[in-house]
């Protein structure tokens, strides 16, 4: 079997996901740095690995070639029970599954880099617009998101319980871009916590964007 290998970019949230994901598993694994501003991530040899040319694209020990964070995170722990990254009920998976969905699926995709991109390029969007535009569709969902952890009694430490998730990994992400934009995170006192909480942890650390090598 050979080497894991992630492919990622140090200010990618969604390869911050990742990179919790394999610490909290334990498994060893080589970074290949792609600089998404520099357009690296567009590369023929990058495309040819995974052709969306989005990161993380995760390059399992038998060659298996996987994208996309939350189908990485689903994948590890498939294949490595523990700790679990999601409940083992059903109703438990849904509700972690539907917290990590309302980061990933309402805020990433409009946030992300590349349409951040075509607000300047397309709409003539300055900096301060973007800013704007991003902190939007954050609220959009985090004022709804901290109504689910602080109404639900399955809200403990972490999003669901007292051990960290999925959701945990997706909110930890997104709030580390949301400093980035100067996003008010005073009304958001339960988000406040747990993000506090999961970066006490080693496997959140060392995920830290500010901690991978390719950090500027």
């Amino acid at each position: 079997m050979g080497e894991v290998v992630l492919h990622t970019y140090f200010r990618s949230s969604t390869s911050f996901r990742a990179r919790i994901a394999l610490n909290l598993k334990g498994v060893d694994y080589r970074s290949e740095f792609h600089h998404l501003r520099l357009g690296k991530h567009r590369d023929p040899a990058y495309l040819a690995v995974n052709p969306q040319g989005l990161v993380p694209t995760l390059v399992w020990s038998d060659g298996m070639v996987l994208s996309q964070s939350l189908a990485i995170i689903e994948f590890l722990d498939e294949v490595i029970a523990e700790p679990a990254l999601l409940p083992r009920d059903p109703a438990g998976r849904a509700r972690v599954r539907a917290l990590s969905q309302m980061i990933a699926c309402d805020i990433h995709p409009v946030n992300n880099l590349r349409i951040l991109n075509a607000l300047r390029s397309r709409f003539g969007a300055d900096d301060a617009a973007v800013a704007d535009w991003f902190r939007t569709w954050v609220a959009e969902t985090f004022g709804p998101l901290e109504q689910h952890l602080a109404n639900d009694p399955q809200t403990g430490r972490f999003c669901h319980g007292d051990t960290p998730t999925m959701a945990d990994i997706c909110l930890v992400a997104q709030v580390a871009n949301n400093g980035r934009f100067g996003v008010d995170m005073e009304p958001y006192p339960v988000i406040r916590r747990i993000h506090a909480s999961a970066m006490e942890l080693p496997a959140f650390i060392a995920a830290a964007p500010q901690n991978q090598p390719d950090a500027e």
